[in-house]
């Protein structure tokens, strides 16, 4: 693959310029940056969703290129299909053209004995069960559409693979697998993530999007090797910074001090302004220290003693029951945590307690004292229609003070006039964030709140969500940001089996 001036702007806003590289077959390469430095953007350029302003990506010997995106839409799926023939269709059994389309059709996709355990590796593999198999596409929880989609993308078997935060919804078995798929994968791989084992584990070169400077850099190594090459890189560069900045000064004084003098001194100084002006061109600039989400939850907590109560629930899809006969307990300031592979309801039992959905049979006792905070996991509570600001219509609130909220999350000047929909999967977390502080909640509900997060805001709401006083109920497969929580207790699902957290 290979980059020629490649440019590309978004709006006014110029997203990289002037960009040339080139990229040998079979690599595994982590494309890293902060929020906004265009790494989704690149991934569209790559696939032929987006014309870039300037240059173009070449792929040698039009190598088959598939994207597996950071947020699967239901829009991407024939809602009636059924999971396994959705499955299958990644890799048509016949390369046929359109003059052989009705023979193709009458095979009706029939498998052959290589093809059929090829695809059953895949389904053993991410833990699709068989129940699954047998479903529509539109019965499927967010997390079991994702993980479809994947499974697809590795048996459609593509050249080059493209994955845009692949490991969110995914559980510890089914990212072990992926993980060792793709680290002996025959084929090339580029993975955005902000899970930086996943990156160490699979990758050995590192693609980074500089977004102040707009250039993309290659490195060798992991993400570890790159983290490293590049603190020593940036030392280096403000060392010499500051013996130029220091050089820039000495010319500039004697340029003050004898500009106006005459003879010798005047021909010194006219000498030291052409080399001050030569510096003054190729001046080195270092990078700003990029902005970080801020905010905090330091709100008085008035709860009841035992905030929420289960009792005998029962919940069910169609005729499928996926909760039967929950019953739990909460404690005031109890942090609570829900687990359980994809699509055994923990999304839904989330929602059950906001009142989103109501039971079929059982009750749900909240005390009269909670209030809730709602962080969903597709970010079903935001009108992706509205802009940023006028998301928060319902509060009672100025401009201002909405404004000065933004800020924290890094919402500036007229970014708070754009549609939600235009965002980044990031920034809508970062949105959905905002309208958690502003619900003045005393029980937090989280349903994988560090999904499409970057690693330092990561680290900000698991410092800002452990010091909370309230309660909280948790859904999430991020280990590091459980494990600095304080959680007390796991609700298994489906078994509903309460355990202690060690």
């Amino acid at each position: 693959m290979k980059f020629d001036n490649l440019t590309v702007t978004f709006g006014m806003q110029e997203i990289f310029k002037d960009v040339s590289l080139y990229i040998k077959p079979n690599e595994k390469i982590g494309v890293v940056g902060v929020n906004g430095s265009g790494k989704s953007t690149l991934f569209k350029v790559i696939n032929k969703e987006l014309i870039p302003d300037k240059g173009k990506i070449s792929i040698q010997n039009n190598l088959k290129v598939q994207l597996l995106k950071q947020e699967i839409k239901d829009d991407v799926f024939n809602m009636d299909t059924l999971v396994f023939d959705y499955l299958q269709s990644g890799r048509p059994i016949l390369k046929l053209e359109e003059e052989y389309k009705k023979l193709y059709a009458s095979l009706n996709n029939t498998l052959n004995e290589k093809e059929q355990n090829e695809i059953y590796k895949k389904i053993d593999g991410m833990k699709i069960t068989s129940e699954m198999l047998d479903k529509k596409l539109n019965e499927l929880s967010g997390g079991q559409k994702s993980k479809i989609a994947f499974a697809r993308l590795l048996y459609a078997k593509p050249d080059i693979i493209l994955l845009d935060e692949p490991t969110n919804h995914l559980d510890k078995d089914t990212k072990d697998y992926v993980t060792n798929y793709l680290r002996n994968y025959n084929g090339s791989v580029f993975v955005i993530s902000h899970d930086i084992e996943f990156l160490n584990k699979i990758v050995n070169k590192i693609l980074y999007l500089d977004k102040e400077n707009k250039t993309i850099t290659f490195y060798d190594g992991n993400y570890d090797d790159f983290i490293h090459q590049k603190d020593m890189h940036d030392e280096e560069l403000l060392k010499h910074k500051k013996e130029q900045d220091k050089e820039i000064e000495k010319l500039r004084s004697i340029v003050l001090k004898y500009s106006n003098s005459s003879g010798n001194l005047k021909k010194m100084a006219q000498d030291r302004e052409k080399k001050l002006n030569k510096l003054l061109e190729n001046k080195i600039e270092v990078s700003k220290k990029s902005k970080v989400t801020n905010f905090k939850l330091d709100r008085e907590v008035f709860e009841n003693k035992v905030p929420l109560k289960v009792e005998k629930l029962y919940f069910k899809y169609d005729d499928n029951y996926i909760i039967r006969n929950l019953s739990f307990e909460l404690q005031k300031g109890e942090k609570f945590l829900i687990r359980g592979v994809n699509g055994v309801g923990k999304t839904t039992l989330l929602k059950l307690v906001f009142g989103i959905l109501k039971p079929c049979k059982g009750v749900i006792k909240l005390g009269d004292k909670e209030i809730l905070g709602y962080y969903a996991q597709e970010h079903e509570l935001i009108n992706e229609d509205k802009t940023i600001l006028s998301n928060f219509d319902d509060l009672s609130l100025d401009e201002n003070e909405i404004r000065s909220i933004l800020g924290r999350f890094l919402f500036f000047d007229d970014d708070v006039f754009k549609k939600v929909k235009v965002l980044s999967p990031g920034e809508k977390s970062r949105v959905a964030l905002a309208k958690l502080v502003f619900s003045n909640a005393n029980f937090l509900i989280l349903d994988e709140p560090t999904n499409h997060l970057d690693k330092e805001t990561q680290k900000v709401i698991a410092n800002v969500f452990k010091e909370f006083k309230g309660t909280m109920l948790v859904v999430s497969h991020n280990e590091e940001f459980i494990k600095n929580l304080g959680i007390s207790r796991i609700l298994n699902l489906p078994s509903g089996i309460i355990t202690y957290y060690k």
